[in-house]
């Protein structure tokens, strides 16, 4: 896997062993081209996995960047892959939905991407929409199966756009002002 932009493009990110589902490079370009300059946006990349989209977004301009992964076995390769930012990546192992009740942190956009047989996508949403964990303004972007249907408003969250890649969907809510 590589990262498709910014200043560390064409690097070479380590994938971990066992089920891993990458952001595809084409999807990933395409998101990253929608969201536009990223120069001091925080960004949260919540099922991280190896931490490409993360690093994706690090490379064409977000600080802070978190992590999570909860997978322990994936847990050393995020760090490997965390090292090639020259600032430092907050990499969290935990459950994403525990982070989502106990960060203090306020992110501009918030990327999730849970594994394709997860039940709780609308859960998540809920709780980023009623916690203060997305600034008024931001966006929460999440990758999800066509079939695994999502309302258009979820408390404050409102669907602004959506992107179909061949059996993906990736759904972009707002938060209100």
């Amino acid at each position: 896997m590589r990262i498709t932009g910014g200043t560390l493009k064409n690097r070479q990110v380590q994938c971990p062993k066992g089920i891993i589902r990458p952001a595809m490079d084409r999807m990933r370009e395409s998101l990253f081209a929608i969201l536009g300059d990223l120069e001091g946006k925080s960004f949260l990349d919540l099922f991280t996995g190896s931490g490409m989209c993360g690093l994706e977004a690090y490379s064409r301009g977000a600080y802070p960047v978190v992590l999570v992964e909860k997978d322990k076995d994936k847990f050393p390769i995020l760090l490997k892959n965390a090292a090639l930012a020259d600032k430092k990546l907050e990499c969290k192992c935990m459950p994403v939905e525990l982070y989502l009740q106990r960060s203090k942190h306020i992110f501009d956009i918030i990327y999730l991407d849970p594994p394709f047989p997860y039940q709780f996508h609308y859960d998540l949403l809920h709780t980023i929409a009623e916690k203060p964990i997305l600034a008024a303004g931001g966006l929460a972007l999440i990758h999800r199966p066509k079939e695994k249907e999502l309302p258009d408003q979820i408390l404050s969250l409102t669907r602004v756009d959506q992107r179909a890649y061949g059996r993906s969907i990736v759904d972009f809510y707002k938060k209100s002002m």
